[in-house]
Formats: structure tokens, C-alpha cells, sequence
């Protein structure tokens, strides 16, 4: 049985860390274990079973887990819009918001953004990449959009996969300025979106329930954001307006107790990803860098 530790890269550190895994032990049972198949099968991938967990994280009792999970992970409470004692249930504090200002947003027209906290993995070419969490181990655009003429749309384009643990910042934010159209839910399960998980299987990450958003650009043509939700998740929350302009940057919406997913796709040759993004995503090395930070440049369409 495996239990090789998740590593990524820290963008801002510069130095390869090791991943804090949240319900390790429970991932690893679950995910590796000879048995665990079952359980997943059984229980965990299923709606109830997150619905039940997210039922409990808005129990008022489950506010007395916040400060402990604060100092567990070592996370900065002066960034929060609000003190860490008023949050009224744990899900309250899981999708907080943040102080003007705290995350930072590149600057420039012609510059994208990544679109939430986490660690990512980017594909110049997501048609064509060897693998994602693993070597030889993807997906067809086709089954993450769950449309075939979108996909046609998006065929031979860069793609980003934003992973995001319990411990980060759970709202997800535009990646560049455009016009939004509606939100489209495609039903599925509910499998953990951990490495751990998706090392095992990376079609997990089309097997789950995820809404789809078209955004229309001036300076990147067509983008697709795809939320995914996974085990634990009590739901994809979007806040955003269809049809209304949003600004680079702007919060598209949030996703309630649990580990989860952003895929943002872009159309073939409407960005150049940062080198430093592709050299470590070329080398199946996830890279921690927060919302805002520089996603790559627009290109001229081909």
C-alpha cells in the first residue's frame, strides 16, 4: 500500500514542501487501502453522505472547531474580513470572506490571473499533455464540459487545474475581465479531488457534479470555468451575474465545506501560461501560488 507524501511547489517560498493533508489517514483508508474502494463506493461519493457532513459543519457547535483548525494550519488571521471569534458555524469560517486587498490582482489587460487559492497544474495544450496527477493518466475536454460543441470550441487550448484543500480560501474569483453567461450544473458524484485520490483515478475530476461558465473576453477570446465539487462539499454557491460585465479579479462564488477543484480552459493560442508554471506542471509538480497571482499573457488567436 502506498503512502508517498504529496509534495508542490511554493511560488511565492520558492522551495518544493510537503502538503498537510486533512483527513489524512481517512484519504488513505479510503483511497489505498484494499477495502476502501467499497466505502467510497458505498458511501463517500454519494450526496448524502457530504450533504449530512455539511448539515453538521452549520451546527452551532461546530464553531468550537475554527480556532483549532486556525492553529493547526498555521493560517493568517489577519487577512480575515472579520475576527476569528465571530464566526457563527464552521462553514461560516470555511468560506470567509477577506479584507480589501489581501489578494492582490496582477495588473495589466493582457494579464491573466490564477482564478482561486491553491495548487495548480497548467497545459499549454490540454489535448495533448502526458498526464496530469500522473503519467498517462487524462481526460477529453469533451468529458469535463460535458458538451461536445464546447469542446469543439476549446480544442487544442491551455487548461489550469486549481486544486483546493480545507485549509485555503474557498472563494473563486474571475481569471481575466469579461462577460459571463449562465452557470451550467452537470450531476455527478462527489469523489475526493486529493492527490491521493486522484493518483488512483484522474477521472474522477469528470465524474463529479461541476458547473460549467462560459466567459466571453477582448483579450482571450472564449474562456470556460468548470467548479468541481468533491467529498464533503455541502454545495458550488455562485454569486456572480449572468450577462454582466465582471472585472478581472471579481468573486465568481464559493464552494461550502471540503476540498474542490477550478478548471479554467482557454482557447488554443489565446495564452502563454508563465514558464515557471509550465516547467513544474511539465514535471507533474503542483504549484502553491494564491488568487491573483500571474496566471500568463494573452496571444494573438490562431
Amino acid at each position: 500500500m502506498s503512502a508517498s507524501p504529496i509534495r508542490y511547489y511554493d511560488r511565492t517560498q520558492k522551495t518544493l514542501r510537503e502538503e498537510q493533508i486533512f483527513g489524512e489517514k481517512w484519504l488513505r483508508f479510503a483511497y489505498e487501502n484494499p477495502v476502501g474502494p467499497f466505502f467510497v463506493w458505498l458511501l463517500a461519493r454519494r450526496a448524502f453522505f457530504s450533504k449530512f457532513y455539511g448539515w453538521k459543519m452549520n451546527k452551532p457547535e461546530s464553531a468550537l472547531r475554527v480556532l483549532p483548525f486556525i492553529a493547526r494550519y498555521g493560517l493568517d488571521v489577519d487577512e480575515f474580513a472579520k475576527s476569528a471569534f465571530d464566526y457563527k458555524t464552521f462553514n461560516d469560517f470555511f468560506y470567509r470572506a477577506l479584507k480589501p486587498g489581501a489578494r492582490p490582482i496582477a495588473p495589466g489587460d493582457g494579464v491573466a490571473v490564477l482564478p482561486a487559492d491553491g495548487r495548480h497544474l497548467v497545459f499549454p495544450e490540454a489535448d495533448t499533455a502526458d498526464g496530469f496527477y500522473i503519467k498517462g493518466a487524462t481526460f477529453t475536454l469533451a468529458e469535463l464540459l460535458g458538451d461536445a460543441e464546447l469542446a469543439r470550441e476549446f480544442a487544442g487550448g491551455g487548461m489550469v487545474i486549481s486544486r483546493l484543500c480545507p485549509v485555503d480560501y474557498h472563494r473563486f474569483h474571475f481569471p481575466v475581465a469579461g462577460t459571463p453567461g449562465d452557470a451550467r450544473r452537470i450531476d455527478g458524484w462527489l469523489y475526493s479531488v486529493s492527490p491521493v485520490a486522484l493518483r488512483k483515478n484522474i477521472r474522477y475530476l469528470v465524474a463529479n457534479k461541476r458547473e460549467v461558465t462560459r466567459l466571453q473576453t477582448a483579450a482571450f477570446g472564449a474562456v470556460a470555468m468548470i467548479e468541481i465539487g468533491a467529498t464533503n462539499v455541502g454545495s458550488i454557491k455562485q454569486s456572480f451575474v449572468p450577462g454582466r460585465a465582471v472585472a478581472k479579479g471579481e468573486e465568481k462564488g464559493l464552494f461550502a465545506f471540503g476540498g474542490s477543484c477550478v478548471v479554467t480552459v482557454f482557447q488554443r493560442g489565446r495564452i502563454r501560461f508563465d514558464e515557471d508554471l509550465v516547467g513544474h506542471s511539465r514535471d507533474h509538480i503542483e504549484i502553491y501560488a494564491k488568487m491573483g497571482d500571474r496566471l500568463g499573457t494573452a496571444t494573438r488567436g490562431t
